[in-house]
């Protein structure tokens, strides 16, 4: 699968893995291989990223200080009727490199004055903003070429969605896969397994109806999904159809003429467009573990769905289950039955589960789950058939190719995962309810409140700052009662601040440690564009850093900004907030916006124990300011011989 579209982009990169949201425009074909994105050669025909040719700064953008901070999202474009163009016969057909020109020309998809102004001609695009918003959202398409339709989607495919996701995963707050309907549910349930420790949120979305026509669905439907995608921090891989953000894992196409083409039967969407969009944040399923996101790219072929239906022959289900077959789905009748009496039936499945084939019980329902209350359930079970509680078809199959590819798993370790609840993919008890609380009771209550919006707003009052109030306190068994009764960890004040921002100025590692174990983001911004990190950068809390980074926080936003941070703390010695921004993966020689670095400062003000700690890490000693000067040139002009004798030395000692 390829790419091969004029708006990609990926953010330039810096030094140290640290890179700047101002972005370049690429005039080429990009390549997208097993290994992800692959762009070689590029012609830059706009450049809008910091330059350090000679010393220089690039284009800056004029709208720099807008107030208005911004949420960038990466769409990859894989096919499907979204895109589609009728051609001269009417006829809907995929056109390469079509589709991001009509966006740039179709004035709901794109503020073509202000990307004009911010980025150039070429650069990404940007939706219209309205009052109501809290971001601009600014988006960059990855055309696939050829595009594809749904129903070629194979493993390979899924395998280089995860990979695109994986190169772009730092620069990026979100991401939209606009996909063919057909098999859209196979690829969310995928990519919902593969994506390990997911922290962004990913959207697939397609249409029943082509983006440009009169009468469409696929403009709700990609617009809302990049509004969430810039917006909000629901750390899954979400499907966005007709209103409703579902988990990927939960849907399946419910029809093929209707603009409600997807549903999810056994789990309540995880927010509803309407006027406002209203997020469900306590049936967000976050991962609760301190790792880094991780892509699984491999999956097991070897995996098949077996459909029981009457008279089934034993001849069938003996050949379905011979090598290579690894892992079955049966999808048997109603609460989990086959017939009772079919004997032989029984036999071929009891044989194939003991030469270790994994067969996984899912009800042929489109709801309720499967249980061993019926004879033929329990017969099921002794044969060692495991439950796939309320699974999906498109989920159980995809989650057994997952489970199967994972080498260090033993067969028992993989019959226990397909009973787990890895990624929210099937019911594991009954989920917090905000009733639960007695406290917003009682003040529901006093307020003389009725309705179920308004209590569930007095919830998103309540329970960021008794959350704050646990973390201030230090108390980490408050936290956690509070996560039972249904508190979201990573919900936010009215200031944007979740419990993890205040935990990381106060600098305490146990509770820092313990809300990134309940599910709390180390993505979310507050309403400054401030992260967790930052915080733990400006409190100079190293231990957090480290911590916060290990689960894969990262530095964003302007590189230039940073580097006047890091100039600021330089040149008035303060080695330990150098320290923070190096913990941090920070590019200790980023210069500021006249093209000093930290160094620089550091030999203006005749700071030695900075200027040696900078040179212990290799910092650039050469770079020119816009002036042209060095940092020796400004040691020796401010009089700082001992700095000026630290620079020389350090070139002896490199020629050495």
């Amino acid at each position: 699968m390829f790419c091969n579209n004029a708006s990609v982009f990926l953010p330039a990169k810096l030094h140290n893995g640290f890179f700047s949201v101002k972005t370049p425009s690429y005039d080429k074909t990009v390549t997208v291989n097993k290994r992800g994105i692959n762009m070689s050669r590029p012609a830059v025909n706009n450049l809008h990223v910091e330059s350090h040719v000679n010393g220089t700064t690039g284009n800056f953008d004029r709208m720099a200080t807008e107030n208005v901070p911004e949420g960038r999202v990466l769409v990859l474009y894989t096919g499907g009727t979204i895109g589609m163009i009728r051609n001269e016969n009417g006829v809907l057909v995929p056109k390469a490199n079509a589709f991001v020109k009509k966006l740039r020309n179709y004035p709901h998809m794109h503020d073509q004055r202000y990307a004009e102004e911010r980025f150039g001609s070429m650069g990404p695009l940007v939706l219209p903003m309205t009052a109501t918003d809290n971001r601009r959202v600014i988006y960059n398409v990855l055309e696939y070429s050829p595009l594809c339709d749904s129903s070629d989607m194979s493993m390979d495919d899924w395998i280089h969605i995860a990979n695109d996701i994986k190169e772009s995963y730092e620069h990026f707050d979100g991401f939209v896969i606009l996909h063919g309907t057909d098999t859209l549910s196979y690829t969310a349930s995928a990519l919902s397994f593969m994506l390990e420790s997911l922290g962004k949120i990913v959207i697939l979305t397609g249409s029943q109806v082509p983006i440009f026509d009169a009468r469409s669905d696929g403009l709700d439907n990609f617009v809302s999904s990049l509004i969430i995608a810039a917006n909000y921090n629901i750390p899954e891989v979400c499907v966005y159809f007709k209103m409703n953000l579902m988990r990927g894992n939960r849907t399946c196409k419910i029809s093929v003429n209707m603009f409600e083409a997807f549903d999810s039967p056994n789990f309540p969407p995880l927010a509803k467009a309407n006027i406002k969009i209203e997020v469900d944040y306590r049936a967000i399923f976050r991962p609760c573990t301190l790792d880094k996101f991780y892509v699984h790219a491999s999956l097991n072929r070897n995996v098949g769905l077996l459909r029981i239906f009457p008279s089934i022959t034993t001849d069938l289900i003996k050949v379905f289950l011979q090598p290579p077959i690894e892992g079955v789905v049966l999808q048997s009748y109603g609460a989990g039955n086959v017939p009772a009496y079919r004997e032989d039936v029984i036999k071929e499945l009891s044989a194939a589960t003991k030469r270790g084939v994994i067969i996984v019980n899912i009800t042929q329902c489109s709801t309720g789950s499967v249980s061993s209350a019926y004879k033929s359930g329990k017969l099921l079970e002794e044969a060692g058939v495991i439950s796939g509680s309320d699974m999906t078809p498109e989920a159980a199959l995809t989650k057994l190719a997952y489970v199967l590819s994972k080498q260090d798993w033993d067969t028992k370790t993989k019959r226990e995962m397909m009973q787990t609840n890895l990624r929210g993919e099937l019911t594991a008890g009954r989920p917090p309810n905000l009733d639960d609380l007695d406290l917003v009771e009682a003040v529901a209550r006093s307020l003389r409140l009725s309705s179920g919006i308004e209590r569930q707003e007095l919830g998103s009052i309540l329970f960021p700052a008794m959350l704050s109030a646990a973390v201030q306190s230090r108390d980490i068994a408050k936290l956690e009662a509070l996560k039972a009764y249904g508190a979201d960890v990573s919900q936010k004040n009215a200031d944007g601040r979740t419990a993890l921002h205040i935990a990381c100025c106060e600098g305490d590692l146990n509770i820092v440690r313990s809300l990134l174990r309940m599910g709390a983001s180390v993505f979310v911004k507050d309403r400054f564009n401030r992260t967790p990190l930052i915080d733990a950068i400006e409190w100079d809390h190293h231990d957090v850093i480290k911590i916060l980074m290990q689960c894969g926080a990262h530095l964003h936003g302007i590189a230039y900004l940073i580097g006047e941070r890091m100039c600021a703390a330089a040149s008035v010695g303060n080695i330990t907030r150098l320290k923070s921004y190096q913990l941090a993966n920070a590019d200790l020689s980023q210069t500021d916006l006249s093209g000093r670095t930290p160094l620089h400062l550091a030999a203006l003000h005749n700071e030695v124990k900075t200027v040696k700690f900078l040179l212990e890490h290799n910092v650039d000693r050469d770079g020119r300011d816009k002036s042209g000067q060095t940092p020796f040139d400004l040691a020796r002009a401010s009089g700082s011989m001992e700095i000026e004798m630290l620079l020389s030395s350090f070139d002896d000692q490199t020629q050495i």
